[in-house]
C-alpha cells in the first residue's frame, strides 16, 4: 500500500488492492464509469458483480485497485493478463480507470500509474489500455505517462 501525506501530515492520495469490504464503493463507481462518455454503452449489472467475483477470487486474470483522495473513495481501476506474442510476454491491460469527476485533474491518474509501476511484475513485457478518441483528457495523461498509440484497429465479436 502506498500512502502520501502532505507537508501538515494529512493523507491526501493512496492507491491500494481491492477488498471484500469495497464491493459497493466499486459498484457504484462501476455503474457510473458505464454511465459516461469514456464507453462506447452500459453493460449488464451482473457484468458488475461478476468482475467483484473475479478480483477477489485470484489475481490470475483480474486486479481491482480504489484510488483515494484525503481518506476517501475517488476512483478505481482495473487490470487484466493476456499473453502477447508480439510482446514476447505477458502483456497488463488497463482494462478500466475510473475517477469521480470531482477528484479529476488532482494527480491520481498520474498516482495510479506510479503505484502500479512500483508494484508491476517484473514479467510484465507491455502495457496497454484503449481510450475513446474523443478522450481528451485522458489521453493527455496517457502519453503523460510514457503511453504511445498502436496503429491496430479493434475488432471484437460478442458472445
Amino acid at each position: 500500500m502506498e500512502i502520501y501525506w502532505n507537508l501538515k501530515g494529512v493523507m491526501t492520495q493512496m492507491v491500494r488492492k481491492m477488498k471484500r469490504e469495497d464491493k459497493d464503493i466499486f459498484l457504484h463507481m462501476t455503474n457510473q464509469f458505464y454511465a459516461s462518455d469514456a464507453v462506447l454503452h452500459p453493460i449488464p449489472e451482473e457484468y458488475h458483480e461478476d468482475a467483484f467475483e473475479e478480483i477477489m477470487r485470484s489475481d490470475v486474470y483480474l486486479e481491482g485497485y480504489i484510488l483515494e483522495m484525503d481518506g476517501k473513495p475517488a476512483g478505481y481501476a482495473m487490470t487484466a493478463k493476456t499473453y502477447s506474442h508480439e510482446a514476447g510476454g505477458i502483456a497488463l491491460w488497463i482494462d478500466e480507470l475510473f475517477i469521480s469527476e470531482q477528484y479529476r485533474s488532482r494527480g491520481l491518474g498520474t498516482e495510479f500509474f506510479s503505484y502500479l509501476k512500483a508494484h508491476m511484475n517484473p514479467s510484465i513485457a507491455r502495457v496497454r489500455l484503449e481510450v475513446e478518441s474523443d478522450n481528451h483528457r485522458a489521453i493527455r495523461l496517457y502519453r503523460r505517462v510514457g503511453f504511445t498509440e498502436l496503429e491496430y484497429n479493434q475488432m471484437y465479436v460478442e458472445k
